[in-house]
């Protein structure tokens, strides 16, 4: 099919589409940052930066951004003269920006027109772009090659699932890979796929996953003693990670089991997104769980059941407070397919996770290899595994050890990513 046929095909399924989509990016939200004034990014009227021609960097959301944190103070170091520009798309990912103000830019990502995006590459002009993992647009990556702008991909990963929706698709495929001057696979599995698809040998290399040089600070391990004394130094804890819909339920009723063989155990309870706080809480309580908020700074006593985190940001001081972590995103079928279990790996805690991680299959797959980490299938399943391990002192460590070796030996990444991109982000 003719590429400016499926552009064009394209774009009026974007424009059909395209108002549900600015009005979930721009609807406020409680507990979300709001866009706020700057809402016009979005349609590439973007303010001037203060640098020149940047390395720009699109990192979508916080998951994105903080994988990509390593990488991006990398490439500062290795070129300080360099400015960068960050993209995002979600107002948490701006906020996770931010905190690399002092060697980097933040603008929203425009939304996929072309018009909107050349708007914003006539004020921006960035030297090359990097996208963090498989966020590809048509519009925007043919708006970009045809201003000659190199372009690479980097954490690359594509799924057996997403490769044979691609080969449904494949001169949907032909057009954005066209557009790529580099693909920087995670694992040789990712290669391999996009080699099925046609993507020339010369254009892709395996540079491993970002995700795996995690760099834990003084300043997470530091409050994490400080909240675990708040909670209870002597006390079993354990966290539920980004949970989503459908599964808190599930977190609650494990938690239950687990206190009428611990009566002293705490939960730590994280959803996901911002938006479900409250309703979280309220579940907690109807269930019969005394919930305490991290924002009500109440005092932690022994009556409290479960420790709601209910801020932004601090995801690694709530694991780092924690004995065990259960990665959630992983017990609702199909909708999410896990979450990143690299974050309590790299903090040496023993991992529990539900039957469904198809978005981290190998690294789920190396960590079980390594006896780091349980698939529970149910409510049963996980309080079965914490009722053992908290028994166990000795298990849980090894296990949290076993862990944090999968997490060392896979380093390295952001290295080999800032060589292989050396001749795009030197190019004059």
């Amino acid at each position: 099919m003719n590429f400016f046929l499926i552009r064009t095909a394209y774009s009026i399924l974007l424009t059909v589409f395209s108002p549900i989509l600015l009005a979930s990016l721009l609807k406020r939200k409680e507990g979300k940052p709001s866009v706020g004034k700057r809402w016009k990014e979005y349609f590439g009227f973007t303010p001037p930066l203060k640098g020149n021609e940047p390395i720009w960097i699109h990192t979508v959301s916080v998951g994105e951004t903080i994988a990509a944190t390593p990488l991006i103070r990398d490439i500062k170091e290795k070129y300080p003269q360099q400015d960068i520009l960050i993209t995002t798309t979600t107002t948490t990912g701006a906020e996770q920006a931010s905190k690399l103000s002092d060697i980097a830019e933040h603008r929203y990502m425009p939304v996929d027109f072309s018009w909107c995006v050349k708007r914003f590459l006539k004020v921006t002009k960035p030297k090359c772009m990097l996208i963090m993992e498989t966020e590809l647009w048509p519009n925007t990556l043919t708006a970009v090659s045809n201003s000659e702008i190199p372009i690479a991909l980097i954490n690359a990963r594509l799924s057996e699932r997403s490769c044979l929706r691609y080969q449904k698709f494949q001169s949907v495929f032909n057009l954005i890979a066209n557009c790529l001057d580099k693909v920087l696979c995670q694992h040789d599995d990712d290669a391999g796929r996009f080699s099925r698809l046609g993507l020339p040998s010369s254009k892709t290399a395996v540079t491993g996953s970002l995700k795996f040089d995690i760099s834990i600070s003084e300043t997470v391990q530091t409050e994490g003693k400080t909240l675990r004394e708040q909670l209870g130094a002597n006390r079993p804890v354990w966290i539920a990670a980004s949970t989503h819909e459908g599964e808190d339920r599930t977190i609650y009723k494990a938690h239950q089991q687990l206190l009428n063989i611990i009566p002293d155990a705490l939960l730590i309870m994280v959803p996901r997104h911002p938006e479900r706080f409250s309703t979280v809480a309220k579940l907690g309580g109807e269930l019969g769980l005394n919930v305490v908020s991290r924002t009500d700074k109440s005092q932690v006593t022994t009556d409290v059941q479960v420790y709601l985190g209910d801020t932004m940001g601090e995801m690694l001081t709530l694991i780092s407070a924690s004995d065990i972590c259960f990665m959630a995103g992983s017990l609702i079928g199909d909708r999410v397919g896990g979450h990143n279990m690299l974050e309590p790996a790299a903090l040496g805690k023993p991992i529990l996770n539900g039957p469904s991680f198809f978005n981290f299959k190998d690294i789920t797959q190396q960590l079980v290899d390594e006896k780091a980490l349980r698939i529970c299938e149910s409510d049963n399943e996980i309080s079965e595994s914490l009722i053992r391990l908290f028994k166990d002192p000795s298990s849980c460590k090894e296990m949290g050890q076993n862990a944090y070796r999968v997490v060392e030996r896979n380093q390295g990444a952001v290295a080999k990513t800032v060589d292989a991109l050396e001749s795009i982000v030197t190019a004059k």
